[in-house]
């Protein structure tokens, strides 16, 4: 990777040298605020508006294009850089691109005041440039096997403009899919990564010699399969094609699982919450199954890969990344990060799992789902926003 000066590296002050920083801070951040509001919206029935989105659309989106694009933008910023060896964005132009992200989170809260289009612009400008930043350093290196996952950025920009088609022309159909489509990609893009560094991670990380498989042939089904029932889910949902799609799915998943398995991951939390969150999303194809065979609500299904697949994964993988990169040893985590991680467990299982065997108090165990989110993440913000903020403490820059 290009060298980067000393004279570059600004007393201790370091949130702005590799995109992790800020946009891990960020979604952090984002991740209490959004669920707070929510929890005020839907728990306590406030009358909040969010510049013309209903507040069920604008939870949908913001959890989606705000929250998890953050994740993901401070993950590709900073993984683009190792895989081509080409620094990536730092200092003013990363602060810019972050300004971009926050912007469009805050015109959110600005009903009436900011137009519809407005919003779109700037939203859409950051997954542009996200885009432009990440896929330059691939395009330089020539590593064409990596095209794929920053393309995958060209069909998020592609679903966020359907999905703000639908709000300003009053066409819900398109505000559905603009809302899936960015869905099922965040998930394709966890189960695209996961299947390269989960095994890894543990191989590497349990402490003993262990060699996990991975087969070509379960790495091309599934992700076929995954678009099929993606596809059929968005345009026909009560349909048995999804049913099918889901059912088979769970099944490759955990093969793919079962091929991991290493007792050692129970004793790293680094470990047991990737693993677990993966879990969590095979869960959801199996209550997708059951939406359609015993009539469950669709919510649960939906939870299951929002909150357990998507939240535990990535809020495991700054964890791991922020420790990683900031000059830390992954290998000797902060002990709270236990905490952290249970909570966000302990959420998951009340979120999804509870109301299948008690619908009468549903609301509550939103309520509290919701409540253990903010405790997990304002521990993780609490743990994490020196070692973001603050210059790598071996002396090198990022």
């Amino acid at each position: 990777m290009k060298q980067i000066e000393e004279s570059e590296i600004t007393g201790k002050f370091a949130l702005f040298n590799s995109g992790f920083r800020p946009f891990f801070l960020g979604a952090a951040l984002f991740a209490i605020l959004s669920t707070l509001m929510w929890m005020l919206v839907y728990v306590f029935s406030w009358n909040i508006r969010f510049n013309s989105h209903l507040p069920v659309i604008w939870h949908a989106h913001e959890m989606i294009y705000g929250y998890s694009l953050a994740v993901i933008a401070g993950f590709l910023l900073t993984a683009v850089g190792n895989w081509t060896n080409h620094q990536t964005l730092h200092g003013i132009p990363l602060f810019l691109l972050f300004a971009l992200w926050l912007s469009a989170r805050v015109i959110s809260f600005f009903a009436g005041s900011v137009s519809i289009e407005f919003h779109a612009v700037v939203d859409n400008l950051f997954i542009a440039f996200l885009l432009i930043s990440t896929a330059v350093p691939v395009f330089k290196a020539r590593q064409w096997a990596n095209i794929g996952v920053v393309s995958l950025l060209c069909l998020f920009l592609v679903s966020n403009i359907i999905f703000y088609r639908g709000m300003l022309t009053g066409d819900l159909e398109r505000v559905y899919v603009g809302l899936y489509a960015g869905f099922y990609l965040v998930l394709a893009l966890i189960f695209i990564m996961g299947r390269r560094v989960i095994p890894f991670f543990i191989e590497k990380g349990v402490g003993y010699p262990v060699v996990l498989k991975n087969w070509k042939w379960l790495d091309i089904s599934s992700l076929l399969l995954f678009l099929v029932f993606c596809i059929a889910d968005m345009f026909s949902p009560e349909k048995l094609t999804v049913t099918l799609a889901a059912g088979v799915l769970f099944i490759l998943h955990t093969i793919r699982m079962i091929a991991w398995y290493t007792p050692g991951i129970w004793k790293k939390p680094l470990l047991w919450v990737l693993y677990l969150a993966y879990a969590a999303l095979l869960t959801g194809f199996a209550l997708k199954v059951m939406v359609y065979v015993f009539n469950l609500s669709a919510s649960l299904s939906l939870h299951a890969f929002a909150v357990g697949g998507i939240g535990m994964m990535t809020l495991g993988m700054m964890s791991r990344v922020a420790l990683g990169h900031s000059g830390r040893s992954v290998f000797d985590p902060p002990k709270s990060l236990f905490w952290v991680f249970a909570l966000l467990l302990l959420g998951v299982v009340i979120r999804v799992l509870v109301p299948i065997v008690d619908q009468t108090h549903y609301l509550l165990w939103i309520g509290l789902s919701q409540g253990l989110w903010i405790l997990s993440y304002s521990l993780f913000l609490t743990i994490y926003f020196p070692i973001l903020t603050q210059s790598r403490i071996d002396g090198r820059f990022g």
